[in-house]
């Protein structure tokens, strides 16, 4: 039995959780979002305690089993997001790499020959700290932020993949607390 699954999902104030035959309904202060419910698992609304109780329907399916867990956690994952929301905090290493926000795309300066631009979801905003890179040793920081888990960590890397940490300089987008492990160049033996 799942220890995550049997753990209720508290229900905060000015969030609305609606269990429907096919499709879960959260609806809070910062936006609705909806999934779809996993085979085998019942889902109930404990109105008095503000809860929602996730169960499995059938214990001896290896599969029912597997979407206990993961339900209840998509189901509080939707309940998070629609109060509190979600961020994801992202440096970019190298000389002259700038980022910026420009008509609801985010653009990016990372040594290639043309700025590259990359579409943000509506459920994603941008803050800019720093926008450019100060030599090798002040990074540009930004952070994305959004009320659905999925499309912020989708985004998140998408914009790491346009140019990922390299091992020798540490040139790159990378989440800030990402561990780059660095490597030794070539090292040239003087010849006597």
């Amino acid at each position: 039995m799942s220890r995550i699954g049997k753990k209720p999902i508290a229900i905060p104030a000015g969030v609305k959780v609606e269990i429907g035959k096919d499709k879960v309904k959260v609806t809070g202060p910062k936006g609705n979002l909806e999934q779809n419910r996993l085979p085998g698992i019942d889902l109930k609304v404990d109105e008095d305690a503000k809860q929602v109780i996730v169960s499995n329907t059938n214990e001896a399916n290896k599969q029912y089993r597997a979407n206990y867990g993961t339900m209840r956690a998509l189901v509080n994952n939707m309940v998070v997001g629609t109060t509190e929301g979600f961020a994801r905090k992202m440096e970019i290493y190298g000389t002259g790499y700038n980022i910026k926000e420009q008509g609801g795309k985010l653009v990016l300066q990372v040594g290639f020959c043309h700025p590259v631009e990359l579409k943000m979801p509506k459920s994603v905003s941008v803050e800019i700290k720093t926008p450019a890179t100060r030599g090798n040793d002040v990074p540009a920081v930004f952070t994305l932020s959004g009320y659905n888990k999925h499309e912020l960590g989708q985004f998140a890397a998408n914009v790491r993949k346009v140019r990922p940490p390299e091992p020798y300089k540490g040139k790159g987008i990378r989440f800030s607390d990402e561990y780059v492990r660095r490597k030794a160049g070539k090292s040239f033996a003087s010849g006597g």
